[in-house]
């Protein structure tokens, strides 16, 4: 598989788009490289599936039980990246940062067929780099219109009064209300009557051994008449996805770089798919990815606002490790 830089796959996105040609794609969090694939469908190389679509060659079979064993980095080395985000949202300068964490793993199933297993909305197979089970829109973009749903809150079912709690919760209101502003400003910046559809609605994510809720929230704009030749500039013009960084977006990212301090890779970015009429895109969260000497790594994270508590940030990225199987 060829990697392009990112300039080459938003003018590819412009072609294609205006010719009405399919094309899957995928783009790194820093903006650095990515693919571009014409008439995805044809191939076999890079799997996919959003929302029912995709080229999975063959569903998988029961097999083996999976085994998952994690190794998170200590609290305390979370809790030194905690406090640097603390400084800015004490500052004034951010609202709300999302924090992100490496965390090794081992299973005894591979990448492969970890993709074929998974019940996600989207999911992304990307051989030697990675295998995304993404619960979170990016944009959809039909019939004029673009849409965005992100994705702020999740809590375990299991927690006595679970959906209330998460949603009366002061830290998760302030966290999934600015993620929400921000995307509605970003969005005006390219669409006409930016608005919020639905606010805070809640999503079930039904696991082996566990249920999550997970709280989203939809914008809606429209595009002008001349969207589909310029459907890369757009999607560029939003990167990278205002969920995972924070607000304001600019000032979000410089204290992502002093947080975490290692470069989050296809962690983060998106992919999208357009059938030669309708773009469907994802965040890519919820991602194993796979180093050069064959280890593998999950990455994980959560919004960071004022009012949260360093414990519980550090429990949501562990409940975020787990293999999407029903």
């Amino acid at each position: 598989m060829k990697f392009i830089n990112s300039d080459q796959i938003r003018t590819g996105i412009n072609k294609a788009a205006s010719q009405g040609t399919p094309f899957f794609f995928v783009i790194d969090y820093e903006g650095s490289e990515g693919c571009l694939l014409e008439n995805p469908m044809s191939q076999s190389e890079i799997l996919f599936h959003f929302n029912g679509i995709g080229n999975i060659p063959s569903q998988a079979k029961d097999g083996q039980k999976s085994e998952l064993t994690i190794s998170p980095i200590p609290i305390k080395e979370y809790k030194s990246k905690f406090e640097i985000v603390q400084q800015g949202l004490k500052s004034g300068v951010i609202d709300v940062v999302n924090l992100t964490m490496k965390t090794p793993i081992s299973t005894n199933i591979d990448s492969k067929e970890i993709f074929l297993r998974s019940q996600s909305p989207y999911r992304i197979y990307v051989p030697g780099k990675f295998v995304c089970f993404s619960p979170e829109r990016f944009v959809k973009i039909q019939n004029g219109k673009i849409s965005s749903n992100p994705m702020k809150g999740t809590i375990d079912a299991s927690v006595p009064n679970a959906e209330q709690e998460m949603l009366n919760d002061p830290k998760e209101i302030a966290e999934h209300t600015a993620t929400t502003k921000l995307i509605v400003e970003e969005l005006s910046c390219i669409a006409r009557n930016a608005r919020i559809k639905r606010f805070r609605y809640i999503d079930r994510i039904e696991l082996s051994n566990k249920t999550l809720l997970q709280v989203s929230s939809e914008v809606e704009g429209e595009l002008p008449n001349d969207y589909i030749e310029r459907m890369g500039d757009i999607l560029f013009s939003l990167l990278p996805a205002g969920s995972i960084t924070g607000s304001p977006k600019a000032k979000a990212k410089e204290y992502i770089r002093l947080s975490e301090g290692v470069p989050r890779g296809y962690y983060c970015g998106i992919a999208g798919y357009f059938d030669g009429e309708m773009l469907d895109s994802t965040v890519l969260i919820r991602l194993i990815e796979t180093d050069q000497e064959g280890k593998m790594h999950f990455r994980s994270g959560g919004g960071i606002t004022s009012q949260s508590i360093c414990e519980k940030e550090y429990q949501e990225v562990l409940d975020k490790i787990y293999l999407p199987f029903a």
